[in-house]
């Protein structure tokens, strides 16, 4: 059975919204609503706000919002049942026991237990005979057997099953492992182990649970050279970052972020407890958000050729509203002994230069905006003309983008003395660059204060409106009865009648609410829409609504709906306000009866 209702809405009254948000959201009041930085994207000027008379949140960034639950379910990536739990262990109040979250919990316990076992599996078969050619790889990676157990290293037998069979003997059930990613359903019904003849790194998260597997083929063998454990109920590459369980200990000023497992445990042995890495997959506006709540300086040490340049200049892009001061070590460029310039990971770097070397570089880091002009300076023919223009012109868009006047000044300075110009003219053709950009911005929101129907649909496909008109008046009486519930009384329309079937089914459950005598706000809502459809639903309640004439609103909105309900089911060629006339006279008729 599923958590009652009623504790539910006492759950959200002893939970006050901003004091849960408050715990992780710097909040200042301005006007009626409290304000903050929005802890799912990055920005550096507020624009989430919460509502203590309405008990919700909401971005006007990203668009998300909802109530209490919903921001516990997303700041602590929960179900909702766990995010009830928390939020119950919070005011201590106990939850009554129910059947169906029960299912969730077990299936993450298991998947967790089925992890570690697996991860004892391959740290004890790394030390048999069979495991000699993945130790001969670490000991050719100059991996220490202390930081080789430090990190769990492990290894897949060269088998399609001896990790499934080692398992279900321990009283995995198959179905267990697929739901872990440890195993791959075959054709007959029967499963194989998901890693074979691999070095296995397990992924531990900030809990200290093994949540899944990063793992590197060995040299010479056939197959993708890096492959992690599939996304599973307690493994999300977006929001897990490698090593954070061990260097959110560290005693420096900083983390350090590379892009290779391998490089963290090298930087990790030379002395640098504080670097990490993303799971195999590009930094997320997530990643950037844990790592604010670890560190308040971010070093980026990718590799030094074009493509780990690349990769900087787009992370770079994600971090600039991130609450995080942000610097970039560059590795320098290597030579070898063809004379040929030579890629250079960190991993490579330490090994060659050894730890005071690398010391050397992080002291030297380059701020973000440092580091852009030089790329752009290194990449440029300042020689020529054309070069230089080239130069500026890019210049110039970089600087402009700066919000600071201060940075602005200081970075124009230094590229127009590379250019060899006078900084008058750069900050000249700086300030020309920002009122076109702003003239722009304001082109684009005439165009689409324009278009008033473009407005109201949602980002998200599947809630946009086919009828506006219709959706329109919907809206407005779902804002009317969420103001005063007793307005319901006359909100003489069916659910089946909405043309939008997200508006339809939360005039239904309110309804229904509020004939039990169960609250009516948002809120309560949590645990029937989904993340999407609250964020709409948020933003919806938050347009202007009034009571003063409530009455003739709601006539005004009821007309709407069942006009356009009418022209819906009318035949084909039928007159909409003939059909929903005739239609009022039937129901004339059936009440007099």
């Amino acid at each position: 059975m599923p958590i009652p209702e009623q504790f539910i809405d006492e759950l959200i009254q002893r939970n006050e919204i901003s004091d849960v948000v408050g715990e992780y959201v710097h909040l200042t009041q301005k006007g009626g609503n409290l304000w903050g930085l929005c802890p799912f994207h990055t920005e550096k000027t507020p624009s989430f706000s919460v509502s203590r008379d309405k008990q919700i949140y909401h971005c006007f960034g990203c668009g998300k919002g909802g109530g209490v639950i919903s921001f516990v379910m997303e700041m602590e990536h929960l179900s909702f049942p766990d995010a009830v739990r928390h939020l119950a262990r919070r005011v201590g109040m106990e939850v009554p026991e129910t059947g169906g979250s029960d299912e969730g919990r077990k299936k993450l316990r298991r998947a967790l237990e089925a992890n570690k076992a697996a991860a004892r599996f391959y740290y004890q078969y790394l030390g048999s005979p069979g495991g000699a050619a993945v130790r001969d790889y670490i000991a050719q990676r100059r991996i220490s057997p202390k930081f080789a157990t430090r990190f769990g290293l492990g290894a897949a037998p060269d088998e399609w099953d001896a990790m499934t069979k080692a398992l279900t003997a321990q009283g995995f059930s198959k179905l267990e492992l697929i739901d872990a990613g440890l195993a791959v359903a075959g054709k007959n019904g029967g499963i194989y182990d998901k890693f074979r003849a691999r070095l296995m790194l397990p992924v531990i998260d900030v809990r200290g649970d093994v949540v899944g597997f990063t793992s590197r083929i060995l040299p010479g063998l056939e197959g993708a050279k890096y492959l992690n454990s599939p996304d599973t109920v307690c493994f999300k590459k977006s929001q897990l970052i490698y090593a954070l369980n061990l260097a959110k200990a560290t005693k420096r000023p900083n983390l350090i972020l590379v892009e290779g497992n391998i490089d963290v445990i090298t930087l990790h042995q030379a002395g640098f407890d504080n670097v990490v890495a993303t799971m195999g997959t590009a930094l997320t506006a997530d990643h950037a958000r844990i790592l604010s709540r670890y560190t308040k300086e971010l070093v980026l040490c990718y590799d030094n050729d074009a493509a780990g340049k690349k990769s900087t200049e787009r992370v770079l892009g994600i971090l600039k509203n991130a609450d995080l001061t942000v610097r970039v070590l560059q590795l320098p460029n290597a030579v070898g002994e063809d004379g040929k310039p030579m890629k250079q990971d960190p991993d490579d770097f330490v090994k060659r230069f050894g730890p005071a070397a690398f010391e050397k570089c992080l002291n030297g880091s380059a701020g973000q905006n440092d580091y852009r002009l030089d790329v752009l300076t290194q990449g440029a023919d300042l020689e020529s003309d054309e070069g230089r223009m080239a130069f500026l012109r890019a210049a110039v868009e970089t600087v402009g983008a700066l919000e600071s006047s201060i940075e602005r000044e200081i970075y124009g300075a230094k590229a127009a003395k590379a250019a060899g110009i006078s900084e008058t003219a750069f900050h000249q053709e700086v300030e020309r660059w920002r009122k076109n950009r702003t003239w722009q911005a304001k082109k684009k929101e005439r165009r689409r204060a324009m278009a008033p129907a473009v407005n109201l649909q949602s980002s998200n496909r599947e809630l946009r409106y086919e009828n506006v008109r219709s959706a329109r008046a919907e809206e407005g009486i779902l804002r009317l009865v969420l103001l005063d519930a007793a307005l319901f009384a006359k909100a003489a329309v069916e659910p089946e009648q909405f043309s939008s079937p997200v508006l339809g089914k939360v005039f239904r459950l309110l309804r229904d609410r509020h004939s039990r005598g169960l609250s009516v706000q948002l809120p309560a809502l949590e645990g029937e829409l989904t993340g999407e459809e609250m964020s709409h639903m948020v933003k919806v309640a938050g347009q202007p609504e009034s009571l003063a004439y409530a009455d003739r609103s709601m006539g005004d909105y009821i007309e709407t709906i069942q006009a356009e309900a009418a022209a819906r089911e009318a035949p084909k060629g039928e007159d909409a306000l003939l059909a929903l006339r005739a239609r009022q006279r039937e129901k004339t008729m059936e009440d007099g009866q």
